[in-house]
């Protein structure tokens, strides 16, 4: 029996949702180059890709928009268990899988493993993802939540809540196009986790509960928290090549490089480095970024490897005022489209995903009774 370590290049099934050609540097959302909707397309748009498998017309965008909208403000239980959680100093990744959890205790539809009842789960989530973590930071902070803006956009809404006061066009279509990079990526951890957990026919939430646990881990989206530890610890661009050089030489990761798929440069990044440049720039503070590529120049002269897509997510996301414990938490509040999708997708033509293990124990040997050890 052949054995590959993590699972690594194994194919775990068929999809439709995202491919991705590491050898080439290529990611593709239902056929659609991510370089094409990160330029052209909105998060809700690809949203709607993702579970459909269509880009929507004008008129189902604007529905769909709508319908996202009205589902942003937090049950009454919900909204006072986030409270209740900030005032405990909980981290913000159990808190997103308390609140998942009792999401799914408050929706009567929620153990209904049907295409209109999951829909309407997975419209939830990707509505009140935003909102859980919006409130919560804000009451971390000793702040009153901000409602939800019934017109918004996600990226709008997300930022408004958060900050108390609207994004400028620069700030939300910065995070609009890192939604959209950050929704889907075929079977990485997480979405394997949320198909495993579905192909038992648990619910929705349950399946996207798991898949919070599983980007929790610093191997997976606890990834760009760290890149942004080792930016702030590194502090100007003079010292970026001696603290890479010091960490090589003990042998040590340094964050925000490599890739398990991809052999050529990860897509997303080429486009968040131009973001990160961008931002700085109209921001007059270019400090993250110059920070970020010379770490990146001086991994890739000793390495030559490529920086992965948290690695420039780390100072997007900090310019844009998100702090840094919330860097993965908004990771999901983009990925949970891409779970949900394929929460879908096992559903629609569900096997129980059962594989085997390769045994490397002890052969079979006799009992030795208490009374003889």
């Amino acid at each position: 029996m052949a054995v590959s370590a993590g699972l690594a290049d194994v194919v775990a099934g068929p999809t439709a949702i995202c491919d991705v050609n590491g050898q080439l540097g290529q990611l593709f959302y239902r056929g659609y180059d991510i370089r094409d909707l990160a330029r052209e397309s909105s998060f809700e748009e690809v949203v709607w890709l993702l579970w459909r498998g269509e880009l929507p017309s004008a008129s189902e965008l604007a529905t769909f928009r709508a319908e996202l909208a009205a589902q942003r403000r937090l049950p009454d239980q919900v909204a006072l268990m986030v409270d209740r959680l900030a005032a405990m100093n909980a981290t913000p990744m159990p808190m997103l899988r308390v609140a998942t959890t009792l999401l799914q205790v408050e929706d009567p539809n929620a153990d209904k493993v049907a295409e209109g009842a999951e829909r309407q789960a997975s419209v939830h989530l990707v509505a009140r993802f935003p909102t859980i973590l919006a409130r919560y930071q804000r009451r971390h902070q000793g702040l009153e939540p901000v409602e939800p803006s019934p017109n918004a956009d996600q990226a709008t809404a997300y930022l408004t809540m958060l900050h108390g006061t609207p994004p400028d066009e620069l700030d939300r279509q910065a995070l609009d196009i890192l939604l959209i990079l950050l929704a889907d990526h075929e079977f990485n951890a997480s979405t394997f986790t949320a198909r495993v957990i579905a192909a038992t026919l648990a619910n929705v939430y349950s399946a996207i509960d798991g898949a919070i646990a599983a980007l929790s881990g610093p191997l997976h989206g606890g990834a760009n928290e760290q890149v942004m530890h080792m930016l702030e610890q590194i502090g100007s661009a003079s010292h970026a090549r001696s603290y890479v050089e010091n960490l090589l030489a003990q042998k040590k990761r340094v964050m925000g490089f490599g890739h398990r798929v991809y052999r050529s440069e990860d897509p997303r990044a080429g486009i968040l480095r131009q973001i990160a440049r961008e931002l700085g720039e109209r921001k007059q503070d270019t400090h993250w970024f110059d920070i970020a590529t010379q770490v990146e120049e001086t991994v890739w002269n000793a390495k030559h490897l490529y920086p992965n897509v948290d690695f420039y997510s780390a100072p997007i996301m900090h310019q844009l005022g998100i702090p840094t414990d919330l860097f993965t938490p908004t990771f999901a509040v983009s990925r949970v489209a891409g779970w949900t999708a394929h929460v879908l997708e096992q559903h629609a033509n569900n096997r129980l995903i059962r594989p085997r293990g390769d045994y490397i124990g002890p052969a079979p040997r006799p009992y030795v009774p208490l009374s003889a050890r």
